[in-house]
């Protein structure tokens, strides 16, 4: 049994999101920081993934190498993730054990230590993650793409930062953005499954209502200028696979063409259907999939635009077959988006397109953990939970004309990023 969600604000600004599930005798608790990648500024890009790493070394009382034992211990398990408009941690536990989850985030959201040894020690790790990355095609194109479709937003550089940021950010950096911006009021705490309302607010208030607000998070104010041209990045690196991104600037998730484009996205090259959300259906029946992978041009076509604070970009991302050329792969994609234009999206493709759109998103909110996820991303997103509750809706109330329109409106060569990956045997 699932009851309405229930929400509240404790008086030192925390925002609380409750959601009794009654199937299963699990509980899942989130909590939400407003903070990722797109706070940061040049010197210390990445700080906020690391600062994700350096909160599961442990506090005086839960010290870290006891906290993967004590949760597994219970039968739950724990992660985190850092993204462009946020960093998130949740523990999914029997919800007679989910209290444990509750302490450890009250306490770390306060007393997480950063030994300067834990930092030096987090430098080399996190050197080695972007290390990897860097042998990941994607990885380099979308890096170099982001960057230069973001000339003034942050969201200019990746999650994981700049490589010159991460040898010289210092532990004050860590522990200043930490101190910043991990405050209740600007945290949101989700807690989904198996448990009372009444006991689990009163229960968090005793936890987290002493820790006392901070000062609220600047502004980020730094907003992308209009893009006057097609801008255009080749990147040469390993591997025998190539790689080619078409990127368009389209509207953040709060905007009413942000679900229209979902839908057109759903129907021309298929992939996932809200981007972080869902994903994982077959593409088969797109335009996309049958122009290039039916033809033989392409091993693999997707696209997605995931829901983001500010403006960012939908993605259309195809794997090069080997034996063809990223020129003609491009031309057909080409030829495709300009059929696109004569011949619009159908009725028969809006429905197959929006089944699975639908299908994508209830599966994702099946388990109480995707539950969670769903409203924490919502609110912190969005500003506003019910932003998740109202997408079948949106979805359902977009027409054939909105899908035209924001085909015409955000679709143009001008308002684009082309990226290519050239492996380096290919390079000339």
């Amino acid at each position: 049994m699932s009851l309405p969600v229930y929400k509240t604000t404790l008086d030192n600004g925390l925002t609380v999101i409750l959601k009794e599930m009654h199937h299963a005798p699990v509980a899942s608790f989130m909590i939400w920081y407003r903070v990722g990648s797109r706070n940061e500024k040049p010197g210390v890009t990445g700080v906020s993934h690391w600062v994700e790493h350096m909160m599961f070394k442990g506090t005086p009382t839960f010290p870290g190498a006891e906290l993967d034992r004590m949760i597994s211990r219970e039968g739950g398990y724990w992660n985190a993730f850092t993204w462009l408009d946020f960093t998130a941690y949740y523990e999914t536990m029997p919800s007679n054990r989910i209290d444990l989850a509750l302490q450890l985030e009250a306490d770390r959201m306060v007393n997480t230590l950063m030994h300067p040894e834990e930092v030096e020690s987090e430098r080399t790790v996190i050197l080695s993650e972007r290390h990897m990355y860097e042998n990941e095609p994607r990885f380099l194109l979308n890096e170099e793409l982001t960057a230069v479709a973001f000339r003034v937003h942050p969201y200019h550089h990746d999650v994981i930062g700049d490589e010159v940021d991460l040898h010289n950010m210092t532990r004050d950096d860590l522990y200043n953005h930490y101190r910043r911006y991990y405050v209740p009021n600007n945290a949101i705490a989700v807690v989904v499954g198996d448990f009372q309302q009444d006991e689990m607010l009163s229960r968090l208030n005793e936890l987290f209502g002493h820790i006392p607000a901070g000062e609220p998070a600047e502004p980020v104010t730094r907003q992308e200028p209009l893009q006057r041209g097609e801008r255009r990045v080749v990147v040469n690196g390993p591997g025998d696979t190539a790689f080619l991104t078409v990127a368009y600037k389209v509207p953040p998730a709060t905007h009413p063409d942000y679900f229209p484009l979902v839908l057109l996205n759903a129907a021309f090259a298929g992939g996932s259907s809200l981007g972080v959300i869902g994903g994982g259906s077959s593409n088969k029946s797109s335009r996309l999939y049958r122009a290039l992978v039916s033809n033989g041009l392409a091993v693999a076509v997707s696209g997605g635009l995931g829901p983001t604070v500010d403006p960012f970009l939908y993605g259309i991302n195809v794997v090069v077959r080997s034996g063809r050329t990223l020129a003609e792969v491009e031309d057909a994609l080409d030829a495709e988006l300009a059929r696109l234009a004569q011949e619009p999206i159908t009725e028969m493709e809006l429905n197959k397109a929006l089944k699975r759109a639908r299908a994508e998103f209830v599966m994702a909110g099946e388990s109480i953990t995707g539950q969670a996820q769903l409203l924490g991303l919502a609110e912190t997103v969005a500003g506003d939970y019910g932003w998740f509750e109202g997408v079948l809706e949106r979805l359902n109330e977009v027409t054939l004309d909105d899908i035209e329109r924001v085909r015409e409106t955000y679709l143009r060569r001008r308002n684009r990023v082309v990226g290519w990956y050239e492996p380096e045997v290919m390079a000339g």
